[in-house]
């Protein structure tokens, strides 16, 4: 296919009201920010986006909402994420039928231990019903469950499955994906904040970062001045970026990054209990963390 993943792209986070409804003011504008300063693709409905607490109208208004603030400045990736192969295609076809949308990520189900073999079926069954590109989501950390370089290597042969999204953490894990993939119409992103930098040394063709909702000029500054041979500026960006990303361990994600976004000037609410706010002491330490990196005075 001719879709390709590359650049910056933020998994971007919900946000909603008091009464957990859509807050679409705050919407625009955190889409706006992030247009603003570079930003490639946004994807709703991701792991920071707590694709898990909601249904899927409330999704398709969201998708509607994400393409009319958008207005084509950037690409739109899809969350397609369920524990049942039926259950992702159902929600592939919604996401057609919104249409306008660039591609879909397709995270591994959740809960059910697989084999490799049935992660296999599972994203060649999705990605025979669909005309969108695929990309893979490997977030074992999350869901307990991976896709091995092997069997990205054999997923990559489908036509429609166009990358993966690495974040594991597991910096060899990703260089198997790439060293496996070479030669092949198939691209790979990094999801871990920390290791953008180091991906695209390897041959990455960008990230899908949560830390760029609050921080979207800095994860741009790595691919921009990786790409323009500035590594040592590139550098500087990916050790910014890493100080949030690994602030955001004093709280359960993403409740750190909406957080941030509220004490930049970006109030999205708060996350879908049971995940609770962060605590004053707690606050204080990102105040802190967001002061050097420039976001707030």
């Amino acid at each position: 296919m001719s879709f390709k993943p590359q650049g910056i792209v933020v998994p971007i986070v919900t946000p909603v009201d008091q009464e957990g409804r859509l807050n679409e003011k705050a919407y625009r504008g955190l889409v706006d920010y992030l247009a603003e300063n570079g930003i490639h693709g946004v994807f709703p409905f991701g792991t920071t986006g707590e694709f898990y607490a909601y249904d899927q109208g409330f999704y398709n208004d969201l998708l509607a909402l994400t393409k009319d603030a958008v207005a084509g400045r950037m690409q739109i990736y899809a969350g397609a994420n369920h524990i049942t192969t039926k259950g992702a295609i159902k929600i592939a076809r919604a996401v057609e039928q919104v249409g306008g949308i660039d591609a879909l990520s397709v995270l591994t189900p959740m809960f059910v231990s697989q084999t490799q073999e049935e992660v296999y079926t599972y994203y060649k069954a999705i990605a025979a019903e669909t005309s969108l590109p695929i990309i893979i989501y490997n977030n074992k950390p999350k869901t307990n469950v991976g896709v091995d370089p092997a069997t990205i290597a054999k997923l990559a042969e489908v036509d429609n499955i166009v990358a993966a999204k690495d974040s594991t953490g597991d910096m060899t894990n990703a260089e198997e994906y790439i060293r496996l993939t070479r030669g092949m119409d198939f691209s790979v992103m990094m999801g871990r904040d920390t290791l953008i930098l180091a991906g695209l040394h390897y041959g990455a063709s960008g990230a899908i970062a949560s830390c760029a909702n609050v921080a979207p000029r800095i994860a741009v500054d790595i691919y921009e001045k990786f790409q323009a041979k500035d590594y040592a500026g590139a550098l500087e960006a990916q050790f910014q970026l890493s100080a949030l990303r690994v602030a955001t361990n004093m709280g359960s994600f993403p409740v750190t990054l909406k957080e941030a976004l509220k004490l930049i000037g970006h109030d999205c609410g708060d996350c879908v209990p049971p995940i609770l706010p962060l605590h004053d002491d707690q606050r204080e330490k990102l105040r802190k963390v967001l002061i050097g990196m420039g976001l707030i005075k």
